[in-house]
């Protein structure tokens, strides 16, 4: 499969400022139901990440195509081309079919991803070597931890760069991931100009709106804005820029 597209710096950036909550409400006024991946959580809390999916997926393990040991088969280690192949700003969103007993990466092939300017990671499923991973200030969502080895019990890594399920949500290599404390989200590239002019807009009015409860403004009033608060607004706007 060609290399996804990956979209502008700029309209990356609009999308890391704007966070994973406010993605997900606008992406549901845009027709998405749900892009949450449910099950990968933050694993380094204060991150806040956006960029291109370079999926990876996971099968169950079948011995007469994947023999055993970690090691054996370079060939077949497709996990390793996800990384090879991805590049700086990327994502690396992994369907390890939430299996809590194999890790997908371990610190080596995590540090070589962070020296090569990988955003980030979505794993749903488990890493290996944590302790030392999360040494690496690498952004990471995660299912868990084990100390197994990538193939050692019940999966195996079959494709990159290809349609996966993570968390329950359809995945295409280029999707556009934010990703924060809140958790995970799924912006389909189609979608993500249409969701950085009205996340962005959004985000601008709840700065107001923040305010303005803080000083003890009626909820009701403030949030969300009704027509006699957007008046007031639209006044602080060209006020404070």
């Amino acid at each position: 499969m060609a290399q996804p597209k990956r979209p502008s710096k700029e309209l990356i950036e609009k999308l890391r400022s704007i966070g994973s909550a406010t993605a997900s409400g606008e992406m549901k006024r845009l027709g998405i139901r749900n892009p949450h991946m449910i099950g990968p959580v933050a694993r380094t809390p204060g991150k806040t990440i956006a960029g291109p999916a370079m999926t990876l997926l996971f099968m169950p393990r079948r011995e007469d195509l994947y023999p055993d040991g970690e090691y054996v088969a370079p060939d077949q280690q497709v996990h390793r081309h996800a990384l090879l192949d991805a590049q700086p700003g990327d994502v690396v969103v992994v369907d390890a079919r939430g299996s809590m007993t194999s890790g997908v990466f371990g610190e080596m092939m995590l540090t070589y991803f962070k020296g090569k300017g990988g955003a980030g990671i979505i794993v749903d499923g488990c890493i290996r070597d944590f302790p030392e991973a999360q040494k690496l200030d690498l952004p990471m969502w995660l299912r868990g931890t084990t100390p197994n080895f990538h193939t050692q019990t019940d999966i195996f890594p079959m494709a990159h760069n290809v349609p996966i399920a993570c968390g329950g949500v359809l995945v295409m290599p280029g999707d556009i991931i934010v990703a924060d404390d809140d958790g995970a989200v799924v912006v389909p590239l189609a979608l993500a100009e249409q969701l950085s002019e009205k996340a962005g807009e959004h985000a601008e009015w709840e700065v107001f709106s923040r305010m303005k409860l803080a000083q003890g403004g009626d909820l009701r009033k403030y949030y969300p804005l009704s027509d006699e608060a957007r008046v007031e607004y639209e006044e602080w706007k060209k006020t404070n820029g």
